[in-house]
């Protein structure tokens, strides 16, 4: 059998707690991923709106309008669906445009949901 140094123990502690929710439950959040190219998430961004996320907030002078790119309005489409449909069958796939992560993106007044 083998032990982990202590250090590396602690250190894989503390970041499993940050990564749990209030409720002791691992929290996931959809995010677009950084490598996909813009127009590949404008496609999926508008499947996502259309299709269940709530993206009213993404809209001028709204919550989480701002920053205006393209990869952040994605990552906030692709986690409010994921979050509304992840137990109706939904995914975090967007082909391959998106990417599930424990740390939480919200940002400034832009708070992105994270469901059990």
């Amino acid at each position: 059998m083998w032990a982990l140094p202590r250090k590396t123990l602690f250190a894989l502690t503390f970041l499993l707690s940050i990564l749990r929710n209030s409720d002791g439950q691992f929290a996931d959040y959809c995010v677009a991923d950084e490598q996909t190219p813009e127009d590949e998430l404008l496609r999926a961004m508008d499947w996502a709106c259309g299709n269940g996320a709530d993206c009213s907030v993404l809209k001028l002078n709204q919550r989480c309008y701002l920053p205006n790119t393209v990869i952040a309005h994605a990552s906030y489409a692709f986690n409010s669906y994921y979050q509304n449909m992840k137990h109706k069958g939904g995914s975090c796939y967007f082909r391959g445009a998106a990417v599930l992560t424990g740390l939480d993106p919200s940002h400034d007044s832009c708070k992105f949901e994270e469901l059990p």
